[in-house]
């Protein structure tokens, strides 16, 4: 007998300094762990399945991720639904929106937008409570250089070098449609350094540990131990550059996702 199933994305943010990533592994407290458990608890053993649009790696933070959800029975009241299940999830989880889609919405295949960012400070050693958000480098910095080399990652480029443990069989001409480093206003609070700087960065997709591989020799051109030559080689088909140091997660934030459509339910 064929089950009418239904479909909804949900947005949600969340802290990731205490979890090991998005995905579930054996024995180890994830985000997508927790939140299946909470929908467990909350449809009452209901059968449900959940797919999250990509993977954070441990440690990293998300202001705006998206996971689909499938069910076998339609929810009546979706705001009902999302104070319920806000009201369960851990402290440290939100979900913010859930939305009815068809069938055709693929969470991981549509077409959609990344937008990461990673906040630093430089120079000092900062109150111990920025440590789940903010990244510390104890040395001074030439953020003027980091600005200009950031901007060097912009547009296509091959990229196989800020892939963690590349293969020979990897698609690696990736274009990165932003990538910028500004002065961080977006997060904010008194404990936190006068001065702190974010680097944002926007693409269709990214490899594994591609934007901190980024952000490591960004951080080592803002130390002198890079040049922006440097940079620019490294982005080439062949090169020799070695690209080795992996920016800290706790730094990096999931900053929103944004899908070209997302189709409505027909109501035929």
């Amino acid at each position: 007998m064929f089950e009418k199933r239904y479909y909804y994305l949900i947005t949600c943010q969340y802290l990731g300094y205490r979890f090991h990533g998005w995905q579930k592994q054996p024995q180890l407290k994830t985000v997508h762990l927790m939140i299946d458990k909470t929908l467990n608890f909350i449809l009452e053993g209901k059968r449900f399945k959940t797919l999250g649009s990509g993977r954070t790696d441990a440690m990293v933070s998300a202001n705006e991720a998206a996971f689909e959800l499938f069910l076998y029975h339609e929810i009546e009241d979706l705001e009902a639904f999302l104070t319920h299940f806000n009201h369960n999830l851990p402290q440290d989880i939100r979900a913010l929106t859930i939305t009815e889609v068809n069938a055709d919405f693929n969470v991981i295949q549509d077409s959609k937008i990344k937008e990461y960012i990673y906040v630093f400070a430089h120079g000092n050693k900062f109150h111990p409570f920025c440590a789940p958000v903010i990244t510390t480098i104890l040395d001074p910095l030439d953020t003027e250089a980091m600005k200009a080399g950031a901007k060097l990652f912009e547009g296509l480029h091959y990229f196989k070098s800020y892939c963690y443990k590349p293969t020979d069989h990897g698609v690696y001409n990736r274009e990165i449609i932003t990538c910028e480093i500004i002065e961080n206003t977006l997060f904010t609070a008194n404990f936190f350094p006068e001065q702190s700087y974010l680097l944002r960065v926007k693409a269709k997709g990214f490899m594994r540990n591609q934007i901190r591989l980024m952000m490591g020799v960004l951080i080592e051109l803002g130390k002198g131990e890079k040049s922006l030559q440097d940079i620019s080689d490294s982005l080439k088909p062949d090169n020799q550059i070695a690209i080795h140091y992996i920016a800290p997660a706790s730094g990096l934030i999931l900053n929103k996702i944004e899908y070209d459509t997302l189709p409505n339910v027909s109501t035929n």
